[in-house]
């Protein structure tokens, strides 16, 4: 017997205007007013090299002359043409977070179409009523697209990578729009959708390499095998899928080839990347994986665990066999890489958001109450202590809050902004309104178990983007920094007479310090540069080693600083002795 009952009442659709302003308020605090952060300024560096420099850049990716060809272009392409199309009105780096938006915009809609299909079909409808009453398919179908996406943005892994430049995150979205193609193609296996399932793979390989799409391949095989779908003509499409994929991928890999950029070919190092991508799982990654997981995919994983039980009883649904398959392949290739970054956990979010989504609807009434209320308590308290911090740090009352406040941003002046407190007011009036629906209409419809979660999660992610965003901006910006070093330098120094910077600074500084104080470093060309910058600890006692491998022989810095938040790191400026 089907675990789902549901009256027609229960799914109404969430009116797409409030759909989209949720996901507009979710997206663009953390966007606009914020500065280059060393978590995703390495990337904006490539996308600003990019949009600034020729054909060399576009073919092989650097950070000012900083080779990163390791991932693939993809990303970074869409990041540099939104530079060159929005730069000159909305400036570099907002600009090249449109792309940002757009990726955000596109997995959204991939997962609500991908949870709206597997929806309408008949093994995912709810048990029919005694005397009527039941959902349509449409509508269950739409209802279940909302909860998908409404669960997708009140998982903290997505809150956290989403607003960076990064090309995980891209990788997350086309992912989403993967599993919706790979539902269109269960559906109907013909040509057409094995070309657009192709096309998917090879926008993910071009974005961060093949590992992935190939363990997606597999994961999609297995599926149809398991669905009984026909054996020849499954292998004849993913063939079919697989040569547009890697037709696709030649669009890079054939100009970088033929033309050298540099002198050089970036597919080298994008080869071996992918090869140091896999490895034997280990108990490492294992602590790894449910170290990260646990609170990446929260609260996605408990409502998904709940759907493969809930359904257990059932044989061959797509709307649970497809989502099982995409995220134990993805998981199992987490746990062969030795080294995982939280980004890589963006790509099992949606199949799990998706899962998730059909598990809502077998949960008890009286589960779905306490998730209620559990997210009306935590949350308004976490909101209520984000205020009170801002005004202890303004007033400096309560006096430990006030301190607790600075002592990580020392000699910043907090100053009152008047759009900054109007944005983070209306979204604290708007929760409180949304509470107020939940708790005096007590509506029976299916998504209200997720979004005061999600609210409520975005009321703090606006609270912090706004009444904290200069903190944050002062304590994670090197733009004082570059400005200093740039007045320092000869206002005629250029890499190409000379006057360019060796330097052993991350590439995310590099794209900092490149863009604020437009500082010529030394470009993928080479040659011989005038000026060191060197970073290393106020700690460290001998450096000879470090000075005498670039080249510096005076000891005499031309200047030497930090940023103000920062008690341990350290930069100086030499000249280099002739």
């Amino acid at each position: 017997m089907k675990p789902v009952r549901l009256p027609a009442a229960a799914t109404l659709a969430l009116p797409r205007w409030a759909l989209l302003a949720l996901g507009m308020l979710y997206i663009l605090p953390g966007l606009i007013g914020r500065d280059l952060w060393k978590e995703d300024a390495g990337s904006f560096g490539i996308m600003w090299t990019m949009a600034r420099g020729g054909l060399d850049d576009w073919l092989y990716p650097n950070v000012a002359g900083l080779a990163s060809a390791e991932e693939g272009p993809l990303a970074f392409w869409l990041g540099a043409l939104c530079i060159k199309l929005f730069g000159w009105i909305l400036g570099d780096v907002l600009a090249a977070r449109v792309s940002t938006i757009g990726i955000f915009v596109t997995g959204a809609m991939s997962l609500w179409y991908t949870a709206f299909h597997l929806g309408r079909r008949a093994e995912a409808q709810p048990l029919r009523l005694a005397f009527g009453g039941q959902p349509e398919p449409d509508d269950y179908g739409r209802t279940l697209g909302d909860t998908a996406v409404l669960i997708y943005l009140g998982c903290l892994g997505l809150l956290l990578q989403s607003h960076l430049t990064l090309a995980p995150t891209l990788q997350g979205a086309l992912l989403a729009y993967f599993l919706y193609r790979a539902v269109r193609y269960v559906e109907h296996t013909s040509i057409r959708n094995a070309v657009l399932v192709g096309l998917s793979l090879g926008a993910l390989t071009l974005t961060r390499g093949f590992l992935a799409p190939l363990a997606l391949v597999v994961a999609l095989f297995a599926c149809t095998r398991y669905l009984k779908l026909p054996v020849a003509a499954t292998l004849r499409h993913l063939a079919i899928a697989l040569a547009v994929a890697f037709g696709l991928t030649l669009v890079w890999i054939l100009p970088a080839l033929l033309a050298q950029p540099y002198g050089m070919s970036p597919v080298g190092d994008w080869l071996a990347w992918n090869g140091e991508q896999l490895g034997l799982p280990s108990l490492v990654s294992l602590k790894a994986f449910f170290r990260i997981g646990i609170w990446f995919f929260w609260p996605a994983w408990p409502f998904a665990l709940w759907a493969v039980w809930a359904w257990r009883r059932q044989r061959k649904l797509l709307h649970i066999v497809l989502p099982v398959f995409f995220f134990a392949t993805l998981a199992a290739l987490q746990l062969c890489d030795p080294a995982p970054e939280n980004g890589d956990f963006l790509k099992m979010l949606p199949p799990l958001a998706l899962m998730a989504a059909f598990g809502l609807p077998t949960m008890k009434r009286g589960a779905i109450n306490a998730i209620d209320w559990f997210s009306v308590m935590v949350l308004t308290i976490l909101g209520a202590i984000v205020w009170l911090f801002w005004i202890a740090k303004l007033t400096g009352w309560p006096a430990q809050l006030a301190k607790n406040a600075l002592k990580l941003v020392p000699g910043f002046k907090p100053e009152v902004g008047i759009v900054a407190f109007v944005v983070a007011a209306a979204a604290s009036i708007g929760w409180i309104m949304l509470v107020q629906w939940r708790l005096s209409r007590q509506p029976s419809v299916l998504w209200r178990a997720v979004v005061l979660s999600s609210g409520g999660l975005i009321l703090l992610w606006v609270l912090l983007m706004t009444l904290f965003l200069p903190d944050l901006n002062y304590s994670k910006s090197y733009a004082g920094v570059a400005q200093q070093i740039a007045a320092r330098l000869p206002a005629d120094s250029s890499a190409a007479g000379g006057g360019c910077i060796d330097t052993n600074i991350t590439p995310a500084q590099r794209a900092s310090l490149a863009y604020y104080g437009r500082l010529p470093f030394k470009t993928l060309a080479g040659g011989e540069c005038d000026y060191v910058l060197l970073r290393d600890s106020v700690k460290t006692r001998d450096d000879r080693e470090m000075m005498r491998k670039y080249g510096v022989r005076n000891p005499a810095a031309l200047w030497e600083g930090r940023r103000a938040s920062d008690r341990d790191e350290r930069f100086r400026l030499f000249r280099r002795d002739r």
